[in-house]
């Protein structure tokens, strides 16, 4: 066996795993949160005209006064201090897809050779990281390097430990030298303040006084892989791309679905412990944790909160799981689809709209709230259906192409599931009258000791892309390396032009005319868009045609999906909510295409590599004892054997020449200027040949960790 697999499972047999070393403090209600910053901290350490000044800007949208800076840097570094933190950092999230932070200690030198620990008010307002090296897609030459970061005061400051110290950090929003956004939280903030206003004006038009705080609430479940390190470092396709580019799957995989929602093993479950324990101490409500479908996958779910502050927090909880990871000699995987033929990681977004403390996507018990939800429901319907195309790109990614239409995860066609009640009362708009609904009953489950359980409005259907689940809309096509803040800000803004288009036909309604005409643009609004409803089966091969005839896109990769963000029509959306300027989009365009064809490239170049210089090696070592076996053989007057041994050198054999044709083509693929899709084919066929070498292959001379290894030793 190869010395660097057969020491990788050694070391991970050899790991005496026990729960009781892991150290934990003792959880309280009084525990959680203690290292943020949050509003109710605040209040303590302010005067109170500093702090209803500053609730103002956080509760109400009101511009940020910067006469109270001061105090509040004063408070903040005082609580930091005392939670040992010697550096701040202002925590932003530019385009790269993570989050950057740059340190500056509390020190500051005052005369005679004396110090003292000072944190201003415009130190905490605005901080100016080089920017020269972050994406921009152009919107500034790699030169110019200033960029600003600005306190975002709706997101509270937090405290990340390291072994030895602490930091404080400042969420921040990210721009420019001109002020373009050069981040995800400045357009998610934008698109946020739009569809506020919407709601606010839609709730106006049903007789409410638009006074209340509009908000969106977002709960994002996050799915991920772990597997040991000393598998993880014996792979360099995991370490360079978060995937394995070859590995046949073992005959045992997920089909017995008995890794779903089973018992957690004990050193996964430790490791859920600290995740929930380090969350939790910044406040962030994880709640769930589980088994997923494939072996070695996982997901932890929050309870939902304010959108700005759920993408915040998801992004913590990436980092979190992968710096908690490592303490347990464990590798996170947050790659779409790190392992081919079993089911891939994606990031469940759910989405509702919400009007002080009234969900607009909660059906009511008495008819102004259920007209409020069935317009809600109707200007999500419209929203979707016209602007899929936006929807779709900002789930697109080369990781998520691997795992979208994959019948595992929805296709990329995007549809909505409204499930059987609503779509009957959908139909009756449609028809003119709304007489009888499809109540939610009670389900009986044949035991007599059981109770009746209730029956929610809606099944739920795992396949849709866009799926209503009684109070919410779940978005399943982002990937589960993806920031929240892309998908919501497109959903944001798109439900926001449909509020405002309702709003416009409301506005010339007298009241006594209100339902009738209310109805009548339901109607309209049902006829014209009810093809993006399907409760269907999306991974279905008939789904698909039947979407090509209804007209709906099917955007099957990121290069083709990207193109909706330098669209016209969509760029003058998006300009018209000041989301992003056209500038902006089509920068954004630029880069999210620039990566792509990066990490396509480093995956080919890796791919060629790897097949030379580990694969080839391993074949041909196999090759040459059939060879030296079937010459002992011709030796000797044995009647059997040699037809065994000919057979599988000649299938070894010919696997090699492909392989090695495929490297040349390969070859010839990365030396052309643009090569995406030609890489993914070539390395697709590369792959296969690999794959089918690796069942012929003596099993002691394989060099890579297998699938049975990495997803079930561990």
């Amino acid at each position: 066996m190869n010395c660097d697999r057969k020491e990788a499972i050694k070391a991970v047999l050899a790991r005496k795993e026990n729960c009781s070393d892991t150290e934990l403090s003792p959880f309280t209600t009084e525990n959680y949160g203690e290292d943020v910053f949050h509003f109710s901290r605040i209040k303590d350490h302010l005067p109170k005209p500093v702090y209803q000044t500053l609730m103002d800007t956080v509760a109400k949208g009101k511009p940020l006064d910067p006469s109270i800076a001061d105090a509040v840097a004063h408070a903040m570094k005082e609580w930091a201090l005392k939670k040992g933190a010697t550096h701040y950092t202002h925590w932003f999230q530019p385009l790269t897809g993570a989050t950057a932070e740059k340190h500056d200690s509390f020190l500051e030198p005052v005369a005679n050779g004396q110090a003292i620990l000072a944190f201003s008010g415009k130190n905490l307002i605005v901080s100016e990281p080089d920017a020269s090296s972050f994406p921009s897609g152009g919107i500034r030459s790699t030169f110019e390097a200033r960029g600003y970061t600005a306190w975002d005061p709706t997101s509270p400051a937090f405290i990340k430990r390291g072994r030895n110290g602490a930091t404080l950090c400042i969420p921040t929003a990210f721009c420019a030298y001109a002020g373009e956004a050069l981040d995800k939280k400045t357009p998610l903030l934008r698109s946020l303040q739009a569809i506020s206003q919407s709601i606010r004006r839609l709730m106006k038009c049903f007789g409410n006084d638009g006074t209340q705080t509009a908000r969106i609430s977002l709960g994002p479940e996050q799915e991920y892989f772990l597997i040991d390190e000393h598998f993880y470092y014996a792979r360099p396709d995991l370490v360079q791309t978060g995937r394995t580019l070859f590995g046949a799957p073992p005959p045992r995989h997920q089909q017995l679905d008995d890794h779903y929602f089973g018992a957690i093993r004990p050193r996964i479950l430790a490791f859920m412990t600290d995740v929930d324990s380090a969350l939790w101490r910044l406040g962030i409500p994880a709640k769930t944790r589980h088994n997923e479908v494939a072996p070695a996958q996982f997901e932890i779910a929050p309870v939902f909160e304010d959108l700005n502050l759920a993408v915040d927090h998801n992004m913590l909880v990436m980092e979190v799981l992968k710096q908690t990871a490592e303490k347990h000699g464990l590798i996170c995987l947050l790659h779409e689809k790190p392992f081919s033929g079993v089911n891939g990681s994606g990031k469940h977004n759910n989405w509702s709209p919400m009007y002080g403390d009234i969900n607009l996507l909660n059906p009511g018990s008495d008819p102004h709230q259920n007209a409020i939800f069935l317009t809600t429901l109707c200007a999500i319907i419209m929203a979707v259906d016209k602007h899929s195309d936006l929807l779709r790109s900002a789930t697109a990614s080369a990781g998520n192409d691997h795992r979208l239409g994959a019948n595992e995860a929805p296709p990329a066609i995007i549809s909505i599931f409204i499930g059987e009640q609503l779509t009957d009362i959908i139909d009756q708009i449609e028809k003119g009258s709304l007489k009888t609904s499809k109540h939610a009953s009670n389900m009986r489950i044949g035991v007599d000791t059981l109770p009746a359980l209730p029956r929610d409005t809606t099944d739920r259907n795992r396949t849709s892309p866009f799926a209503f689940t009684n109070n919410k809309f779940e978005f399943r096509a982002p990937g589960s390396s993806q920031s929240c803040a892309e998908p919501v800000i497109m959903l944001n803004t798109i439900v926001a032009e449909a509020f405002d288009q309702i709003s416009d036909e409301l506005e010339k309604l007298s009241p006594e005319n209100f339902n009738q005409g209310l109805q009548s643009i339901l109607r309209k609004i049902i006829k014209a868009h009810k093809r993006i409803i399907f409760n269907g089966d999306n991974y279905s091969e008939a789904w698909k045609k039947e979407a090509e005839k209804r007209g709906l896109p099917n955007f099957r990769t990121t290069p083709e999906a990207m193109k909706a963000l330098i669209d016209p029509e969509n760029i003058a959306l998006l300009e018209k909510y000041h989301v992003f300027t056209e500038v902006e989009a089509k920068s954004r365009y630029e880069i999210f295409m620039e990566e792509y064809h990066r990490k396509i490239r480093i995956e080919g170049e890796l791919s060629l590599n790897m097949a030379r210089t580990v694969i080839l090696p391993a074949g041909s070592k196999q090759l040459a004892e059939l060879v030296k076996t079937i010459a002992v053989l011709s030796g000797c007057e044995l009647k059997g054997g040699q037809l065994s041994q000919k057979s599988a050198a000649e299938a070894i054999g010919k696997l090699l020449d492909g392989i090695e044709m495929e490297c040349r083509n390969l070859e010839r693929i990365l030396a052309q200027t643009d090569p995406s899709a030609k890489i993914v084919e070539s390395m697709g066929k590369l792959r296969q040949l690999i794959d089918t070498l690796e069942k012929r292959v003596d099993d002691d001379l394989w060099p890579l960790p297998k699938y049975r290894e990495m997803l079930f030793i561990n």
